[in-house]
């Protein structure tokens, strides 16, 4: 194993939308998940984020959990709708309390507090005046930004504008996620450039708060989930690849980092009728620098354009080559990624890996010896080819600062409910009764090595 840099932040990733619970109290409005949530069959088992891991009231002891296993920073996210109910106006005073009270106690522990603006938790409130089709949006975030910034800006010192903008374009393009329009296109890429513009409004927020201090930074986290051609040789295969990395990664990392779209996206929007409102200084609004950047990575995507050939999952399945809970097994997806941003992109700011884990399949609590034990080599294993193969990257000279694993707690998986359980740490809804996995125990053990 790759040994890691002493001053290297080893942390874990939630969001609010998928820990706090605590849905209708002290001030706290619905966001477009808990209106999603209600409809029937939009969630798996017909699960909501109303209570979910109760971090609203377990944060102390849900906190202490991150300090036993060793992790040195909590990477969370704060509830747009518990902030400013309306979205706008008024902070609510109980909303801020909380989150001092959960950042003070990150502190106490030694935890160095990494916070994400937006988790994809609109308030319901905005998104009935239009959500991100509207490009008010801009404002909107910008207000709360200012919000955020003046609360908290002197003790946070990482901060991120937005997690995973895709999950707009799913929420407003096909609808898969809240708040389940289904716009197409068209208003999939309007939310994604008004999305984008807000990150840029927020960027420019933080600078003018903070001037010239260096101790606080920005950045914006994007996933990066690498399309390859099922046959290597194959045209077809080797085009549609090409088209589903531009309209996913490439359509953020291009405005971000080259002040543009990509002309192949700015084709496939015409054609499509998908063209946004660009307006003059748009892209340079964009583009405003960064301080890091935020990698998501947990997998590649393999694209066939014949759909008979989807039958070559299977024989790969048969070689071992899937996990248990079927997610192929590729760990050098997080290699490929980082030399995308550096190669492709030219990125010369610092990286944070800022999400990156595995779902299990039916993983039970059972009792061995007279102690609740639950036993997750699958998600082990993941974690060690991923270290693996950012060691190499490291090795190679490309500056990733640090690594978050998602995630601490078993959560509400957004559309999945509770059915997908990402934490290393078994949760039943509501929290308490926590099982240690033995991914978490590895955790433990791997942070008290002599790599770190």
């Amino acid at each position: 194993m790759f040994t890691f840099p002493k001053d290297f932040l080893w942390g874990v990733a939630t969001s609010a939308g998928q820990i706090e619970g605590a849905a209708c109290e002290d001030g706290r409005s619905p966001s477009i998940w808990d209106t999603f949530s209600a409809i029937p069959g939009k969630i798996a088992g017909g699960d909501t984020p109303a209570v979910a891991c109760d971090y609203y009231h377990r944060y102390p002891e849900q906190l202490a959990l991150i300090k036993e296993l060793g992790f040195q920073s909590h990477r969370f996210s704060f509830s747009w709708s518990r902030i400013l109910p309306e979205g706008t106006g008024k902070p609510n005073q109980k909303g801020l309390d909380f989150y001092k009270r959960a950042i003070d106690e990150m502190l106490r522990l030694g935890l160095t507090p990494n916070a994400t603006m937006y988790h994809w938790d609109l308030p319901q409130a905005l998104d009935d005046r239009g959500g991100f089709l509207n490009r008010d949006i801009v404002s909107w975030f910008g207000e709360y930004a200012d919000v955020l910034l003046q609360n908290f800006g002197d003790v946070v010192p990482l901060w991120t504008t937005f997690n995973e903008p895709i999950a707009t374009y799913v929420g407003y393009g096909p609808g898969w996620f809240a708040p389940g329009r289904t716009g197409g296109e068209r208003d999939g890429r309007i939310a994604n450039h008004h999305l984008l513009l807000a990150h840029g409004e927020a960027v420019r927020r933080f600078r003018a708060h903070f001037g010239e201090d260096d101790t606080h930074k920005i950045g914006i986290v994007v996933d990066l989930w690498h399309h390859h051609p099922a046959r290597p040789d194959n045209a077809d295969d080797i085009r549609l690849a090409e088209l589903e990395n531009e309209k996913a990664y490439r359509s953020y990392l291009h405005p971000l980092f080259k002040g543009a779209y990509s002309p192949a996206l700015l084709e496939f929007m015409q054609q499509n009728n998908a063209m946004p409102d660009i307006r003059e200084g748009d892209m340079a609004s964009i583009a405003e620098p960064l301080d890091f950047f935020g990698l998501n990575c947990y997998n590649r995507v393999v694209d066939c354009a014949d759909g008979a050939q989807a039958a070559r999952q299977n024989v790969e399945h048969a070689g071992g080559n899937y996990m248990d809970n079927g997610m192929e097994y590729y760990p050098k997806a997080i290699y490929d990624a980082l030399h995308i941003l550096t190669d492709d992109y030219g990125l010369q700011i610092p990286i944070y890996i800022t999400e990156n884990g595995t779902q299990g399949i039916d993983e039970q609590p059972v009792t061995e010896n007279g102690e609740t034990v639950l036993h997750d080599p699958m998600r082990i294993r993941y974690y060690q080819g991923f270290l693996e193969w950012l060691g190499k990257a490291l090795a190679e000279g490309i500056d990733v600062r640090g690594y978050y694993a998602w995630t601490l707690l078993d959560n509400f998986e957004w559309s999945a409910g509770y059915s997908f359980r990402f934490g290393m740490v078994h949760t039943p809804v509501g929290g308490g009764n926590y099982v240690l996995k033995d991914s978490a125990k590895w955790w433990r053990e791997f942070l008290k090595s002599p790599q770190i």
